[in-house]
């Protein structure tokens, strides 16, 4: 029987996975399709999402993994020619050639990867109050701030600058003669409806719990640019990215929010590209389950309408958890390339698990999917990608193909010489604390800074019409020098840019509406997508 080299397995626009009675393909036209990797613990997710990541990198497509465990690190480093790993290539008849790929790492708490930052603006009021888990008022409680940094002009970067926002828009009953200097701030909130301090006070200890969880390093400056996660190395390869997730799962909130949110931004940032010869990305999300469990209706509506429209802009979003009811049918109906491991059926509510993954594959008459599922020994696989015009291919059991980089993971030498080589070493490392609501408000308590009409009269003060239109042409043609300074108005703004044109327009007329006052501003200003699920959540 001929063989193949593994290193060049992958030709004419597809990803060779593995092989049972006939090999299995990945086509790459129609990897933005979305996918699905299931399988109970041991069973071999891992390596699989592995061979699926090393072939897109090798077609040139970027790729963004979360690794849990620590072991999809071995993709950086050469992979080792092991007795069982020969033996499985021998089986296949392919040739075992060693390989390694140019990877990026990432880490929310910035110690074994590039530091991830966001700010409190981008995020938005719907993911803070999922990651805090706040009830319907106190979720109305962070709307209003946020609406009220709007029209004061407060840029909300990091938790501090939220923790300042709620303390100030707590009602405050003045002693006579004496003046509150944060007065016009209360007032806006009040506009709103009544703001407790009970409420504030909830959301207050809900930031500290989440202060102790770590996710203050999440939030702050500089803020993640994603056109780093979209780029190939000097040999053309696709860059793997992966963001190293295993503290991160001690919060497993803060970890499903914080994908969410990174899939959100992609959404929003990427142009509409229609169906491509290949991805512009592929993003796994590991552990799965945990974007869903407990999530509200309106929030599983978004991720279903992201998870399919995201497809239009280049983007394949691979699902990695141990059983298909983890996802919801709404989303699974969107999730073409199925691979799926072993399960096991030890009580009714496993044998109800495995029926439910067998009927999620075009049947086969020659296999008994379900009976399968529960005999498929470690590496082999169940799957079913799309082929032709978007079909399903019927399910057919398979050895998944050993991976060419390292199974495992690497050592922290190995991890240290990777991140001194990186690309974007430096850019992120070190965390900086511009200027914004916090400083604003102690300056204004402090009787040292002007109220927000005093700015906008002063003469090229930049804090009225003409300062705030500057900096949102400054943002959309890239000439605002300070980038990471933006205020939550300016963020909208850059927000509105990456969606259609008309949302631009809407954007300015309300930033004039807010100067002047008019009614137009502010009803068109509510309208503006906060930028919390890219072009979709609106107010």
């Amino acid at each position: 029987m001929a063989t193949t080299e593994l290193k060049s397995g992958d030709t004419d626009g597809k990803i060779f996975i593995g092989k049972g009675d006939q090999p299995a393909w990945l086509t790459l036209a129609l990897g933005n399709r979305h996918g699905l990797v299931t399988g109970a613990t041991g069973t071999g997710k891992t390596v699989s999402l592995q061979v699926m990541a090393e072939g897109f990198a090798r077609a040139g497509v970027p790729v963004f993994a979360a690794d849990i465990k620590g072991d999809l690190s071995g993709i950086a480093e050469v992979g080792e020619g092991k007795d069982f790993i020969l033996q499985r290539a021998k089986e296949m008849a392919l040739t075992f050639q060693p390989d390694q790929f140019s990877t990026v790492f990432w880490d929310v708490f910035g110690e074994q990867g590039h530091p991830v930052r966001a700010t409190i603006s981008e995020m938005g009021p719907l993911l803070l109050a999922r990651l805090l888990d706040l009830n319907d008022v106190q979720e109305g409680v962070l709307n209003v701030a946020f609406r009220v940094a709007d029209e004061n002009g407060l840029t909300l970067l990091d938790m501090k600058d939220l923790r300042a926002l709620l303390d100030a828009i707590v009602p405050m009953t003045a002693k006579k003669d004496e003046v509150d200097p944060l007065a016009d701030v209360r007032k806006s909130a009040l506009s709103f409806g009544n703001v407790t301090k009970a409420t504030i006070g909830t959301i207050q200890r809900q930031l500290l719990v989440l202060e102790n969880q770590g996710a203050d390093k999440f939030f702050g400056e500089p803020a993640l640019e994603l056109k780093d996660f979209l780029k190939t190395d000097r040999d053309g390869r696709g860059m793997v990215n992966i963001l190293v997730a295993d503290k991160l799962m001690s919060s497993p909130r803060l970890y499903a929010t914080f994908l969410l949110w990174l899939l959100s931004e992609l959404f929003e940032e990427l142009p509409e590209v229609g169906d491509l010869p290949k991805p512009k990305l592929v993003f796994f999300f590991d552990e799965a389950h945990l974007l869903f469990n407990d999530a509200p209706k309106a929030l599983l509506d978004k991720i279903e309408q992201v998870v399919r429209l995201i497809r239009s802009k280049g983007v394949g979003v691979y699902f990695v958890t141990q059983n298909p009811i983890d996802v919801p049918d709404r989303v699974l109906a969107q999730l073409g390339n199925r691979v799926q491991h072993a399960l096991r059926a030890f009580t009714p509510r496993d044998q109800k698990a495995v029926q439910a993954a067998a009927q999620t594959f075009r049947a086969n008459p020659k296999l008994d999917t379900a009976t399968v599922i529960t005999e498929l020994g470690k590496g082999e696989a169940l799957v079913s990608f799309l082929e032709g015009n978007g079909t399903p291919a019927m399910v057919e059991r398979i050895m998944v193909r050993p991976p060419t980089a390292r199974i495992g993971p690497i050592t922290p030498e190995e991890r240290k010489a990777i991140m001194n080589a990186s690309p974007v070493k430096g850019k992120y490392d070190t965390a900086i604390d511009s200027e914004s609501a916090y400083e604003t408000l102690q300056k204004r308590i402090a009787g040292t800074a002007a109220t927000p009409a005093e700015a906008g009269d002063a003469a090229g003060g930049g804090g009225g019409f003409l300062g705030q239109l500057g900096a949102i042409v400054g943002t959309i043609f890239g000439t605002n020098t300070g980038r990471n300074r933006l205020s939550t108005g300016q963020v909208i703004a850059r927000s509105v840019t990456r969606s259609v044109t008309n949302k631009v327009v809407g954007g300015i007329v309300a930033n004039v509406g807010k100067q002047i006052g008019g009614s137009l501003g502010s009803s068109i200003g509510r309208e503006i997508v906060r930028g919390t699920l890219g072009g979709i959540l609106k107010r």
